[in-house]
């Protein structure tokens, strides 16, 4: 469930097709994504979720599979 929300958010912020995105993708070197792309994904995620990613936490996310786990973790921690 999480993992295709993620999907919509990346699809719509860099325009890329779905079937590129796997929790192995990351952002920058696959994806092509810049640092206010990446941003913008994490307010997505922030304002999708309702959850709140902290800053230095989000500075470590470079693929889809770690915004799942923070995600989760967030989820979990409300």
């Amino acid at each position: 469930m999480e993992l295709e929300k993620l999907k919509k958010i990346i699809v719509q912020v860099l325009s890329v097709d779905e079937k590129e995105i796997t929790l192995d993708t990351t952002f920058v070197d696959d994806l092509g994504a810049d640092s206010l792309d990446i941003f913008q994904i994490i307010l997505d995620i922030e304002e999708e979720f309702d959850i709140e990613i902290k800053h230095d936490d989000a500075e470590k996310i470079t693929s889809v599979g770690e915004a799942i786990n923070k995600i989760k973790m967030a989820l979990a921690n409300k």
